[in-house]
C-alpha cells in the first residue's frame, strides 16, 4: 500500500480528501503526522503553480508522495479577487471570519450588493519518481452579502449555489457532487485508481 501526504493544515479540507480516496490502495497521512513543518511559500500566480509548490515542499520535507491543492474564490466584481489569495484575503493566516469580513468591505466598496463568482481548485499529485499529475475543477454561484448554513468552511455561507441555498448549507455529500473540489478530486482519483 502506497503512503502518500495530503499536503494541507486545513482540517475540513483533509476530512473531504480523505473520503475522496478512501476506496483507493492508499495509506494517508496528513501534515498534523509530522512535527513542526513549516509553510510553504504560496507566490504562485495560478492555482496550479501553488499547488505544485506545496506538493514539492511538503514532498521534500516529508519523503512521501504529496497530494497538494489551492483552491479559492474568484468574484466577477472584484476583478478575480481574492483568487490565489483566498486564504490570507485579510492577512497571512488570516481566519475564515476576518476573510469574510474583508470579503463584505470589498463588495461595499465597489457598490453591489451581489455578484457572479465561482470557486477553483487545482489538484497536483505528485510522487517520488517525479510523476506528476494535475486535476482541475470549478464550480459557479453567487456571492451575496447575507451568510447561510452551518457547514462548509471559508467563503462557504456566502456562495449561493441558486437563488436560496448557499455551499454552507448542503451535507458533505451534496457538497462534494456540486464543488471545485469534488470535481478535482474525482478527476485525480480516475487517474491514480489506473497509476495505483
Amino acid at each position: 500500500m502506497k503512503k502518500i501526504v495530503i499536503a494541507t493544515k486545513n482540517s475540513k479540507k483533509l476530512i473531504e480528501m480523505r473520503n475522496a480516496f478512501s476506496e483507493l490502495p492508499l495509506e494517508i497521512l496528513s501534515l498534523a503526522d509530522f512535527s513542526d513543518l513549516p509553510d510553504a511559500v504560496e507566490d504562485g500566480k495560478t492555482f496550479v503553480e501553488n499547488a505544485k509548490i506545496k506538493a514539492e515542499f511538503f514532498m521534500s520535507k516529508t519523503g512521501y508522495a504529496c497530494i497538494a491543492d489551492d483552491s479559492g474564490l474568484e468574484v466577477d466584481a472584484l476583478g478575480g479577487l481574492p483568487g490565489v489569495h483566498s486564504a490570507r484575503f485579510a492577512g497571512f493566516h488570516a481566519e475564515d471570519g476576518t476573510n469574510n469580513q474583508m470579503l463584505l468591505k470589498e463588495l461595499k466598496r465597489v457598490g453591489v450588493e451581489e455578484s457572479k463568482a465561482d470557486y477553483r481548485c487545482a489538484l497536483v499529485f505528485l510522487d517520488k519518481n517525479g510523476t506528476i499529475f494535475e486535476t482541475e475543477g470549478i464550480c459557479y454561484g453567487t456571492i451575496k452579502k447575507i451568510a447561510r448554513g452551518q457547514g462548509g468552511f471559508g467563503y462557504d455561507p456566502y456562495f449561493y449555489i441558486d437563488e436560496n441555498k448557499t455551499m454552507a448549507e448542503l451535507t458533505l455529500e451534496e457538497k462534494n457532487k456540486i464543488s471545485h473540489r469534488g470535481e478535482a478530486l474525482r478527476k485525480m482519483v480516475k487517474i491514480l485508481a489506473a497509476y495505483l
